[in-house]
């Protein structure tokens, strides 16, 4: 892709809700075009380092989105990536600023790390979010007492008070399913992450009422993997794969853990994990069958 294919793509603001999706969204954009340009000049990433002052590590994070962008330095990198013309160069720096404005979730930054803040971004800008998960139900269909004994477990040390704007943030994220032009939300959740009971016997069944009403939405997909299916195709903990608008962004694998995630980017990468997740939704039971087999754990809970 030359400069002028690049500049010219569509702004974000014809794909995706900017507001909604903070300065993620834009960073990636922007890391998209500067790595087709560097590409496109076969530029490694080493030299485009050296041109800013930093690592090859800092290029490949701005390419991919999760590092901020200094005015300085994409100007730099557009004057060696031979991108002249002043309106294109404009164009780059003005998505440069959107990229660096507050996110959504400023007022609890505090709580948020900087390894999550990408996926915050993505999740509220996305267009589908497939996600799996074997211990407990997935932050996005949680209720808030689900939520706060699941964040107690996560932070033992944190205050009341903490723990009540933790609760708070989760459940804005959540706002998400409820926008008219929000994400189509398909979850697949192992049966024994439903028949723990989280935060006690009344918790737990009202968590599984919850899912039996969210997953009448036309936008929410819920699956659930059964005992009987034996071994599946994710055992190594959570997965998430967001999908974002316009067909310009490459899919987001986000993989939390204990105190940070991974974001495996590599193309062969986010293929591997769309097959586990496409095998998992095989070997699960059907979408029709959940709210059958909820009623059933809750008579039995």
């Amino acid at each position: 892709m030359g400069a002028e294919e690049a500049v010219h793509t569509p702004p974000v603001s014809r794909v995706l809700d900017a507001q909604s999706a903070g300065p993620m969204v834009p960073r990636m954009v922007l890391g998209a075009r500067l790595r087709r340009l560097r590409e496109e000049k076969n530029i490694s990433r080493e030299v485009a380092g050296e041109a800013i002052r930093a690592s090859q590590s800092k290029i490949s994070r701005m390419e991919w989105g999760r590092h901020g962008f200094k005015m300085r330095d994409v100007a730099d990198l557009l004057t060696l990536y031979g991108v002249t013309d002043e309106a294109d160069r404009a164009t780059l720096v003005a998505l440069a600023k959107q990229a660096n404005t507050a996110g959504w979730w400023q007022p609890y930054s505090d709580l948020v790390p900087g390894w999550m803040q990408a996926y915050l971004g993505a999740e509220q800008a996305a267009s589908l979010i497939r996600c799996f998960d074997a211990q407990v139900v997935p932050g996005l269909l949680q209720t808030p007492d689900y939520a706060r004994v699941a964040i107690r477990l996560a932070h033992p040390g944190a205050s009341v008070e903490e723990i009540d704007r933790r609760v708070t943030l989760r459940m804005k994220r959540q706002q998400v399913l409820h926008r008219q032009r929000g994400p189509q939300l398909w979850a697949v959740i192992d049966e024994a992450a439903l028949r723990r009971p989280v935060g006690g016997i009344g918790t737990m069944r009202d968590q599984l009422r919850h899912l039996m009403e969210i997953c009448q939405l036309p936008q929410v997909t819920v699956q659930i993997m059964p005992f009987l299916a034996g071994g599946y195709a994710a055992t190594g903990g959570p997965v998430t794969i967001v999908r974002l608008p316009g067909g310009q962004l490459p899919d987001m694998v986000y993989l939390e853990q204990l105190a940070s995630a991974l974001y495996p980017d590599k193309p062969a990468e986010i293929e591997y994990y769309w097959d586990v997740m496409n095998r998992l939704v095989v070997e699960a039971e059907s979408p029709e069958a959940t709210r059958t087999i909820l009623h059933r754990i809750l008579q039995e809970t």
